[in-house]
């Protein structure tokens, strides 16, 4: 199977000169095609469900959601409800400053649970900080992924428990932990596959080209997943590439394949393909799952500042949710009796969110200076003498309470 055939090779528009600046002005046409083409000239991709909920089929990953129930789609459906009630509900936590700060994964459900669905218990996870959806499909509460937020633990749970490892804060770096962890199943003789998630930004980091280095060379059983929601940060991916991110893997040579990331069932398809590849020994896939960030990047972040509203108005004509509800009710595979039962559950997720995190005791604030050093250090416990002091002025002032 060609992959390369499921989407155009034109490139995207690049950072270049426009026409009529002034300065140096090429205009033959190697340079109008090295500047690449203009948003409306995206190449295609992988899609299962339209944004009408209209199902397609696909030659090449048809046949890996050929067996979904409807049960099947209802769970997808659920998954994505409830994984959105959460996130939503963190961000109210944040507002009201029970978070220090929280990313949100809005608009990037189907990426997340379609993917995260794909994998088998025995597959191992290596996230960055926005997998909720993921997470869920690994089984942790949700209310552990909170401890971090919130100042209480570094992670809140067991990454052995679930096959899926504590967020990851620094950019990019965890796709070398997966790249190792791959090579090292290979060595165990295992037949189970690693899974990476990074965005867009990342995908410009050193550690990122090091991790497709290795794995390609060492056929590691790996997925590089990649959420382009189009905006790292405040910066449009169309100024760090001016290809299609998928491309990349082709210089390291392996296969990349773009997918429409707010549809579900691709994403289900597209990632089992490439688990397939990873376990049967024909090493790394990258999936670049082409979605949106409908809100901010994180709860930091004010994206009226660098975003129109036309934009974000265009991608929730595309929402995830709305698609697959779309399909669920056109093909009489949902009722209204289930709808509602989902709305009630998801309530009852807010409330038991919101309750466990006002519950969390309060961080130990003296923890910071624990294993720093295995035999301990002369200016590790100075500041900790000082912070103690600092501490304890507070008390002084409220007369010792």
């Amino acid at each position: 199977m060609t992959v390369e055939s499921t989407a155009a090779r034109t490139p995207r528009r690049s950072a270049g000169n426009k026409a009529g600046t002034t300065g140096t002005k090429r205009t033959t046409s190697t340079t109008k095609k090295a500047a690449g083409a203009d948003k409306s000239a995206e190449p295609a991709l992988v899609q299962l469900l339209t944004p009408e909920g209209k199902r397609v089929k696909n030659a090449e990953f048809e046949k890996y959601v050929a067996d979904i129930t409807a049960e099947d789609l209802r769970g997808l459906y659920r998954d994505m409800v409830l994984t959105r009630r959460f996130d939503a509900e963190a961000t109210a936590l944040q507002r009201q400053g029970e978070l220090g700060l929280w990313a949100s994964l809005l608009g990037q459900e189907a990426a997340q649970i379609g993917s995260g669905r794909a994998l088998r218990d025995d597959d191992y996870v290596f996230p960055t900080y926005r997998e909720h959806g993921v997470a869920w499909c690994r089984g942790v509460d949700p209310t552990n992924l909170l401890g971090m937020f919130r100042g209480v633990n570094n992670g809140g749970w067991d990454p052995n428990g679930n096959n899926f490892h504590l967020y990851t804060i620094v950019i990019g770096s965890q796709t070398l932990h997966a790249t190792g962890y791959a090579m090292g199943i290979t060595k165990d003789g295992a037949d189970s596959a690693v899974i990476a998630y990074f965005g867009d930004g990342a995908s410009s980091q050193g550690d990122v080209a090091e991790a497709f280095t290795f794995s390609a060379v060492y056929n590691a059983p790996v997925v590089f997943f990649c959420q382009n929601n189009q905006w790292a940060i405040s910066e449009p991916t169309e100024k760090q590439s001016r290809v299609p991110l998928y491309q990349r893997a082709q210089g390291f040579g392996f296969p990349g394949v773009r997918v429409d990331g707010n549809d579900v069932l691709a994403n289900l398809a597209v990632t089992k393909w490439a688990l397939e590849r990873a376990r049967a020994g024909e090493g790394p896939t990258l999936v670049e799952a082409f979605t949106y960030r409908m809100g901010a990047h994180t709860t930091s972040d004010d994206p009226t500042r660098y975003r129109g509203d036309e934009e974000r108005l265009a991608w929730e004509a595309k929402d995830p949710i709305l698609r697959l509800r779309r399909h669920l009710e056109a093909a009489n595979h949902a009722d209204e009796g289930f709808f509602a039962e989902l709305e009630t559950e998801s309530e009852a997720l807010g409330k038991r969110v919101r309750e466990a995190v006002r519950a969390m005791p309060d961080p130990d604030h003296f923890a910071i200076f624990e294993n720093v050093y295995a035999d301990g250090h002369a200016l590790v416990d100075e500041e900790r003498a000082q912070f103690a002091a600092y501490q304890a002025s507070f008390a002084d002032e409220d007369g010792g309470k």
